[in-house]
C-alpha cells in the first residue's frame, strides 16, 4: 500500500492566481497531469489587456495553451512535451456533484466554479489524487472544507525566512593586532581567524572588547578590506549596517545589490544617494516601484490623467530625493545638479510596469518595495540588464501588500536566497531604524 501511494499519479488543478503568478507554472509539476478549469480561462480573458505584469502573464499563458492545442481539443488529455509522461486538459464544472460548492457557499462566483471543476474531476478520476493549487489562502481553506486536497504553489518558495541570508556577521574576540593591521593597511590577507569559508562579498564586524573594525570579503583580491563610513551626496551612514549597504552600492565590482530591512532603516535613501554619487559612471538613474492597487482597485479608478494617478504611489520616492536635495542649500552646486538631472531625465522615477520590454544599459536601476514582486517578475527585471548596468533591490519581506505573496514566496526573499554567494552580488539586512525614535517604537512594540 505504501509503495502504491508513492507512485500514485496526481492531477493538479491550477487556479487563476497561480497562472498570474507564473505563466509557466503548469510546467513545474514533474510527471503529474495538469487541469485548468474553464473559469480560469474566462478570468484570464479579463486580464489580457494592459501593461501590468498580470496582463503579461495572462497573455503568455493563453498563447502557450493555444500552441499546445493546435492538433487537439482541450477536453481530451493532451501531452505536455515530447516525453508524453504528463498531460493537460481544460475541465468544466458540473451541477450533478455529491458536493456542490456553488450550493454550499450559496454564491455562483468564480472561486466556487473552480472548486466544482476540481470536485468533478475528483469524482471522475478515482485512481488519481486530485489537488487544487492556489495562491489564494481562502480558496485553499474552502477546498479542504470540501475534502479536496489543496496546496500553495511552492516553486520559488523559501522554506525558512528566519534563516534568510543576512549578508553580515559579527566576529567577536578578534585579535587586537589584526584589527590594528586592518586599520593601518586597509586590508587583511590572513583571515584564517574566521574559521569557515568566507562567502563572496560578505560583510563582517571584527570586534575585540571596545575595539572594532568593519570589514568586507573582497572575493576578487581574496582578502578582507576595511569598510569606512563614507558619505554619498550628503548622506552619512549612521550605523555599521548602513555603512555595509552603501559600500555595496558604491562598489563597481558588484552589479546586483539587495537591501532588506524594516521601515525607517534607510534602504531607499542609501540606494538613491549612492546612485547619485556615481552619476558620472552611468547615463541614467531609474528609481521604480511596483504599483500595488489600493483596495484591489486598478489605478484607472483614480481621478486625473496618468501622471495624477501614478504620483500618489511614487510620492515616497520623491520624498527621498527631496531629503537628499535638502542636505544642501538652494544655491549649492549639488542641489542644482539634482534639479538639472531631473530636468534632463538623468534621474527618472517611474512605475515598474513602464520598464517592461526595455533593455537597460549604462543605468543604475533601483527597485523599491521589491517584496511585492513575484520571483518570476524579479527574474524578468534582472534579465533586462545590459552592459554597465547596476541593479539595487530594496524592501521588507515582512511587509507585503499583495494578496498572493508572503514572506516565503515573494521575489525579494527568492532573490536573496538564490543569488547569495555570487561574485556579482551583495546583500545587507538592515535592522536598526534611523528614521526617528517614534518609528523605532512602532517597529519594536506594535
Amino acid at each position: 500500500m505504501a509503495k502504491s501511494k508513492k507512485t500514485q499519479k496526481k492531477i493538479y488543478v491550477l487556479d487563476t492566481s497561480v497562472i498570474i503568478h507564473d505563466h509557466n507554472s503548469f510546467l513545474n509539476f514533474e510527471d503529474n497531469d495538469i487541469a485548468i478549469p474553464i473559469t480560469v480561462l474566462e478570468e484570464l480573458d479579463n486580464f489580457k489587456k494592459g501593461n501590468d505584469t498580470k496582463n503579461f502573464e495572462a497573455r503568455e499563458f493563453t498563447r502557450i495553451v493555444d500552441k499546445l492545442s493546435e492538433e487537439h481539443t482541450l477536453q481530451d488529455w493532451i501531452p505536455l512535451g515530447k516525453d508524453k509522461k504528463s498531460f493537460f486538459k481544460i475541465i468544466f464544472s458540473t451541477h450533478n456533484l455529491k458536493q456542490n460548492a456553488v450550493k454550499i457557499f450559496d454564491d455562483r462566483k468564480g472561486d466556487h466554479l473552480i472548486l466544482n471543476a476540481a470536485l468533478s474531476l475528483q469524482e471522475e478520476e478515482k485512481s488519481k489524487k486530485v489537488i487544487l493549487v492556489s495562491k489564494d489562502i481562502n480558496l485553499r481553506i474552502k477546498a479542504k472544507a470540501l475534502n479536496l486536497p489543496a496546496e500553495d504553489y511552492s516553486t520559488g518558495r523559501i522554506k525558512d525566512v528566519s534563516d534568510l541570508f543576512l549578508g553580515k556577521e559579527l566576529i567577536e574576540n578578534t585579535n587586537s593586532e589584526q584589527i590594528k593591521e586592518i586599520y593601518e593597511k586597509g586590508y587583511l590577507t590572513d583571515y584564517s581567524f574566521i574559521d569557515k569559508k568566507l562567502p563572496n562579498n560578505h560583510f563582517y564586524i571584527l570586534k575585540n572588547g571596545k575595539t572594532s573594525s568593519l570589514a568586507f570579503y573582497n572575493c576578487h583580491e581574496d582578502r578582507l578590506d576595511r569598510v569606512e563610513k563614507i558619505s554619498a551626496y550628503g548622506i552619512v551612514p549612521k550605523n555599521a549596517e548602513q555603512a555595509f549597504a552603501l559600500h555595496a552600492i558604491l562598489n563597481p565590482e558588484i552589479k546586483l545589490v539587495t537591501v532588506q530591512g524594516v521601515a525607517g532603516t534607510g534602504k531607499t535613501l542609501l540606494a538613491l544617494a549612492g546612485a547619485i554619487e556615481q552619476r558620472r559612471n552611468f547615463k541614467q538613474i531609474i528609481l521604480a516601484r511596483p504599483i500595488v492597487p489600493l483596495s484591489n482597485k486598478d489605478i484607472g479608478f483614480l481621478p486625473g490623467d496618468i501622471k495624477d494617478k501614478i504620483n500618489p504611489y511614487m510620492e515616497p520616492l520623491f520624498d527621498n530625493l527631496k531629503f537628499i536635495k535638502n542636505q544642501f542649500s538652494e544655491m549649492d552646486k549639488k542641489h542644482k545638479q539634482i534639479i538639472e538631472m531631473q530636468k534632463q531625465e538623468k534621474i527618472v522615477i517611474t512605475p515598474l510596469a513602464y520598464i517592461r520590454g526595455r533593455s537597460l544599459s549604462d543605468i543604475i536601476f533601483i527597485v523599491d518595495e521589491a517584496q511585492n514582486l513575484t520571483p518570476h517578475e524579479i527574474k524578468t527585471i534582472i534579465t533586462r540588464a545590459g552592459e554597465n548596468t547596476k541593479m539595487i533591490f530594496t524592501g521588507d519581506v515582512n511587509q507585503i501588500d499583495t494578496p498572493y505573496l508572503d514572506e516565503h514566496s515573494n521575489g525579494l526573499s527568492y532573490l536573496i536566497d538564490r543569488v547569495k554567494g555570487n561574485k556579482l552580488y551583495a546583500h545587507v539586512s538592515l535592522e536598526k531604524g534611523e528614521r526617528s525614535e517614534l518609528a523605532n517604537v512602532a517597529n519594536e512594540l506594535l
